[in-house]
């Protein structure tokens, strides 16, 4: 990203703000949702609306927005990477650049739930809804549905994400939901990666809505992934996490989730964008390979 490419960035979002609808229309859309591996492959890039900036040790790596779309638009050059997901601002961005022709594009909706925050796990929708995810040609939305037995703003989630899968299914859009029993430990929201855990997210989430023709589940590799994926029919990809110090480790774990019959993808973010080595254009296709 020379400064030349990022200050015409800015100048355009200036000077043409209609330019970003205008570039939505001549967009070439991707032809189908698979890629020519018969798999999806995506870069997530949601992270900073939700305020979460870390990868790795860097507590504000994602903080550098010319940084970050310059790993972004090589991620997506690499061969075999047919989509992205990320918040209007982002997608934005890499629309006015150029880099969304032919890829699968799927754009975050509930971001109100801010990492770290007192009413985190009310997790409103303030990205995208299921109209402009229409209007812009994007393929689908994503919803994160955390699910805190002890926390009653877990219903009034539940309920958007039950609304946003029905309201993206009639326009014959991909609902796209990442779902998670939750809990907060000293003020802090927590995951439950267990096998028994994810199982209880996946079975809640895959009836959320009026139909699931639509419906894509977004989960981590746990523990006995086998037994887990048997607990549903939607078809799944599976997400990075964390910045993992052993990425021989992480790559092995999602080579065996990609075997089972459910799991159509990764959709990998800051393990991809902001891997130990710094080289992105290696993790990317390694990640690739293993499709």
């Amino acid at each position: 990203m020379s400064d030349e490419r990022f200050r015409a960035l800015i100048e355009a979002r200036v000077a043409s703000p209609g330019a970003i609808a205008e570039a939505a229309k001549v967009r070439k859309p991707a032809a189908s949702l698979l890629g020519d591996h018969g798999k999806l492959m995506m870069i997530a890039a949601d992270h900073p609306a939700r305020g979460a900036l870390r990868a790795g040790p860097d507590p504000l790596a994602m903080a550098d927005r010319s940084a970050l779309l310059d790993r972004l638009c090589l991620a997506l050059s690499r061969p075999g990477v047919n989509g992205v997901l990320g918040t209007p601002d982002i997608l934005e961005d890499l629309l006015l650049l150029g880099a969304l022709e032919e890829k699968v594009v799927v754009g975050s909706m509930n971001r109100g739930g801010l990492a770290g925050t007192t009413f985190e796990m009310d997790d409103r929708f303030t990205a995208y809804d299921a109209k402009a995810i229409k209007a812009a040609g994007w393929d689908g939305g994503k919803m994160l549905t955390r699910i805190d037995p002890d926390d009653p703003a877990t219903v009034v989630t539940l309920e958007s994400c039950a609304n946003a899968v029905s309201l993206l299914a009639g326009l014959g859009l991909m609902a796209m939901i990442e779902p998670f029993i939750s809990h907060r430990t000293d003020g802090r929201v927590h995951n439950e990666l267990t096998p028994e855990a994810m199982i209880r997210a996946m079975t809640v989430s895959a009836g959320l809505g009026t139909t699931s023709a639509y419906t894509w589940l977004k989960v981590p590799v746990v523990d006995d992934m086998e037994r887990v994926m048997s607990a549903t029919t939607l078809p799944a990809l599976i997400l990075g996490g964390e910045v993992s110090a052993d990425q021989d480790a992480a790559f092995l774990r999602w080579h065996q989730a990609l075997k089972l019959p459910t799991v159509k993808g990764l959709v990998i973010g800051r393990s991809l964008l902001y891997p130990p080595n710094g080289d992105v254009a290696g993790a990317v296709d390694a990640a690739v390979s293993l499709l």
